[in-house]
């Protein structure tokens, strides 16, 4: 299973993957347009046989989707998509800014970037040899460049990567320990449709971009996964093992659903 996201160039709707077998049952069966605040923004309408209630999804490969369970009709859509705008139009927008950091050439000295939903100032040091490091201390991010200096982009995803495998491993082993269960391996990945997964198999993996959310937020993505160890799924059982451990584990969710695309486009 697999904590999907929102990730650079992906969804800005963070859902937790669902079973083959339940992928299988959306069907598309209408795509329409409607104007939402001045902009005519076309939609698909999906049925699936096993949600219970409407759901929106805005991803950037293929706008906007609406999920209907299998008895609601279309002819409510046009005044819950307008009661929906702000959200909707909102999620879109976030992908036009997610471009912005790209264009303008990437991360700068003076910049600020989140680092466990803090913001760290970059700061350029001047080494005395060809080595490079960077180093956090306090609310600095302190780059120490060599003779020839690397991109500043290269050094800092490295860093992050560093971080994300120290932090996140020693949290999955906490939780694993919490909920008696063990993995097999663990990874960093640079996953662009996920945060996190778990695979049948006990391998778990984390996107290394979510060392910069709040480290509830990150709490709330491990735990997600660990708990999949003991359930594959994503019944009322898991979600009782999740909201054990972590009982806000929705207003975490909903942060990642709002900031995701924002932390991707970091180091785009």
């Amino acid at each position: 299973m697999c904590v999907d996201r929102t990730v650079a160039a992906t969804s800005i709707y963070y859902i937790c993957d669902m079973s083959r077998h339940r992928r299988s049952q959306l069907v598309v069966i209408a795509e329409r347009q409607i104007s939402l605040g001045g902009r005519v923004v076309p939609y698909v309408v999906k049925r699936s046989s096993v949600a219970k209630q409407v759901r929106f999804e805005v991803r950037n490969e293929r706008g906007l989707t609406v999920i209907l369970p299998r008895h609601c009709n279309l002819d409510v859509l046009d005044e819950m998509l307008e009661s929906k705008s702000r959200w909707i139009l909102d999620k879109m927008d976030r992908f036009v800014r997610a471009a912005q950091p790209a264009d303008r050439g990437g991360l700068a000295f003076g910049d600020a970037v989140p680092y466990l939903g803090q913001e760290v100032r970059i700061v350029s040091c001047q080494g005395i040899s060809s080595a490079e490091s960077v180093e956090l201390q306090g609310r600095t991010l302190m780059v120490y460049r060599g003779l020839e200096c690397s991109d500043l982009d290269l050094l800092l995803e490295h860093w992050y990567r560093a971080q994300a495998a120290r932090v996140l491993e020693q949290k999955a082993s906490e939780f694993a320990t919490a909920f008696g269960v063990r993995y097999s391996r663990f990874s960093i990945r640079g996953q662009r449709t996920r945060w996190a997964s778990c695979s049948h198999r006990g391998t778990l993996s984390f996107n290394w971009r979510l060392i910069m959310a709040p480290e509830p937020v990150v709490d709330y993505v491990v735990i997600h996964e660990v708990a999949h160890l003991k359930e594959m799924n994503h019944t009322k059982g898991f979600w009782r093992l999740v909201a054990e451990r972590c009982p806000s584990w929705r207003v975490h969710k909903k942060w990642l659903d709002d900031h995701g695309t924002e932390l991707a486009a970091v180091l785009g």
